[in-house]
């Protein structure tokens, strides 16, 4: 993937953390036990789908954040890295708004089925909060040189500005799947 403006990328990211914000706070006005409706069998609730989101929040937001703590100057221009570019693709809905490929989670990342959905709502919020401030912090560094352990393996590391990317096309993907699920109950 070509180089980008690492201004102007930080942008982009922020406005997409905003949609997923007012996406999540509608979700507010739905009664839990509709948050906790699993649309078949083997299928997750919406609750269960933002629960396995705040699964990958607990885990990234605080990395990230240690990550920066190094301070390193901020570079106007961010060069994704390979792996980078690869786990942000593989999560990112294709141009239709479809899920290009189905995959199975993690067993660490997987929700329970009963959930206080006005809690796991909650939280999800308060982190993309926290993902906001971050992406705000990340205008002051390098997020080319700056990296974070994955979740599936802490010897693989992905620079700051392709987590950020990652994480973010993680939660566009499951937003599809939410709508999906609340369409379908």
């Amino acid at each position: 993937m070509p180089a980008m403006d690492t201004r102007q990328l930080l942008q982009l990211l922020n406005r997409q953390v905003e949609a997923t914000i007012n996406r999540t706070v509608a979700l507010q006005s739905i009664e839990a036990d509709k948050l906790n409706t699993q649309p078949a069998a083997g299928k997750w609730s919406a609750a269960q789908i933002i629960e396995h989101l705040n699964s990958y929040n607990r885990y990234y937001l605080p990395e990230m954040e240690k990550a920066m703590q190094k301070q390193l100057p901020f570079n106007a221009v961010f060069n994704p890295g390979w792996f980078g570019n690869y786990f942000t693709n593989m999560m990112l809905p294709k141009k239709d708004g479809k899920i290009a490929n189905k995959m199975n989670s993690p067993k660490d990342h997987r929700p329970p089925q009963q959930l206080d959905a006005v809690k796991v709502v909650g939280e999800f919020i308060k982190g993309q909060q926290q993902l906001l401030s971050l992406l705000q912090k990340a205008g002051s560094t390098d997020i080319g040189k700056v990296c974070v352990p994955i979740s599936l393996s802490r010897l693989i590391k992905l620079k700051l500005g392709d987590t950020f990317r990652f994480l973010i096309a993680h939660q566009q993907r499951h937003f599809i799947q939410l709508e999906n699920v609340l369409d379908t109950i």
